[in-house]
């Protein structure tokens, strides 16, 4: 947190208010680093890992906007802001609805897996701000169903995660039907890649660079640690173990595929471990379902793919468990997050095979701490931990190591290649015929 208030910031009393109803008392860094570049109009690159308030970060910048400049007549969106996924659309129309409580600014969502009836107000009564995820977006753009020539700023958040999915061309698109907008923002979970920054040097004109990442004070609520297994039945052993502890109240279960989704889903259900389940490409409906389910108390597992990573602002979140361990550390980072927010404390356990040893140490080097190993007495690794030399040291060790002496060949005469064995040496001797001696008798 800054020494930073929301009045210092310029914002409206109105905006002020609403975010003290949330129970936001001063920004956070990223807030506080972005609002003021946003409000003189720059354009924003930033990155801001989950769990830092970056949603805020642009939303009330783009509130205060509208307020400072109502519009005059009737007409379509003003501002656009783009998802990769339905969950964090679904969470910022959330919070803009929550910020612009008591003005006469109107937000809507445009997501896929809906009746196109749910999209009518976004698509033709007044609208400030649209939240959308670009495949549906784009389809009703196609359509002339969505007119793009009002819109005074697009932003983009997790920028790095559209591009992971392959919105690129549909966000390139969009932006270019947008392309009368004054201003853009763009968020990612890192800078990194030249994939993103060609991304955004298309779409952003002289930004301002803003990295914020958490306090040491915001990292330290989340405790990490990690437990070895020796095979997947060691591994699920420990899972169902861990689920049964009196202090794992709510947890979210990360699987890396839906079919590792499915049968783990199934395996809990069979040891009494009642579950929901969320991944990608489900209906609408039954996401929602599932969400709610969790949300209420009627169940306290969650397994899910990466989709539930990022966007989804689940309550009182105990625990988080890698059943498996993420590809990237970016993601890692993103998953954890989904505990220890609003104030309170989580916890992030990741079960780890030995083939995921690579993953904990690229993941340990990215966090720049080592994740703590623990043991479960009852339940103790067989095997000890797998080494992982790195590509690095084997090519030095490989550079370093003593050179083998280099074994002598003799060369191989060609040029009676194809002669016998004896020619050009002494002819074979001939063994002169026996004579009998008893012959003339």
């Amino acid at each position: 947190m800054s020494s930073m208030t929301f009045e210092q910031l310029d914002l409206e009393p109105i905006l002020v208010r609403a975010l003290a109803d949330m129970g936001y008392v001063k920004p956070t860094t990223i807030q506080s680093q972005v609002i003021p570049e946003a409000m003189s109009g720059r354009d924003i690159m930033a990155s801001a890992p989950t769990g830092t308030g970056k949603t805020a970060a642009f939303l009330l910048p783009v509130c205060q906007h509208l307020l400072d400049f109502p519009r005059r007549n009737a007409g379509p969106a003003r501002i656009l802001i783009l998802t990769p996924t339905r969950e964090l659309a679904m969470q910022i129309g959330q919070d803009a609805r929550a910020i612009v409580k008591g003005t006469h600014l109107k937000v809507e969502v445009i997501i896929g897996g809906v009746h196109a009836s749910e999209h009518l107000p976004a698509l033709t009564k007044t609208t400030d701000i649209v939240i959308a995820t670009p495949g549906r977006l784009l389809q009703y753009i196609e359509e002339e169903s969505f007119d793009s020539r009002d819109i005074e700023m697009l932003v983009l958040d997790e920028a790095d995660r559209m591009l992971d999915m392959g919105f690129i061309n549909e966000v390139d698109r969009i932006a270019a039907e947008a392309r009368w907008r004054r201003q853009t923002m763009l968020f990612s979970a890192t800078l990194e890649g030249r994939g993103l920054m060609r991304f955004a040097a298309d779409l952003l004109k002289d930004p301002v660079e803003i990295t914020a990442a958490p306090p040491r004070s915001e990292r330290k609520k989340i405790n990490q640690w990690i437990h070895l297994a020796d095979d997947p039945e060691h591994k699920f052993a420990l899972l169902t173990h861990i689920l049964r502890q009196p202090d794992v109240s709510r947890s979210i279960v990360f699987v890396k595929t839906r079919e590792r989704l499915e049968e783990l889903a199934s395996r809990l259900q069979q040891e009494g471990l009642d579950n929901a389940w969320l991944r990608g490409e489900m209906e609408q409906v039954r996401r929602v379902e599932a969400l709610e389910r969790f949300r209420i108390g009627r169940v306290n597992i969650l397994v899910a793919t990466d989709v539930a990573s990022r966007g989804i602002d689940l309550p009182q979140v105990s625990h988080v468990i890698n059943y498996d361990m993420p590809r990237t550390p970016d993601v890692y980072v993103h998953r954890i997050g989904r505990t220890g927010r609003a104030g309170n404390k989580g916890t992030a356990i990741s079960l780890v095979e030995a083939h995921d040893m690579p993953l904990v140490l690229r993941t340990e080097r990215y966090l720049d701490e080592a994740l703590k190993r623990r043991v479960i007495d009852e339940l103790r690794p067989q095997h000890k931990e797998a080494r992982v030399v790195s590509r690095k040291k084997k090519d030095k060790d490989r550079k370093t190591a003593a050179p083998k002496p280099k074994e002598k060949l003799r060369k191989r005469a060609t040029k009676d290649k194809g002669r016998p064995k004896w020619a050009g040496a002494a002819p074979p001797r001939v063994r002169p015929p026996k004579i009998d001696d008893d012959a003339d008798e």
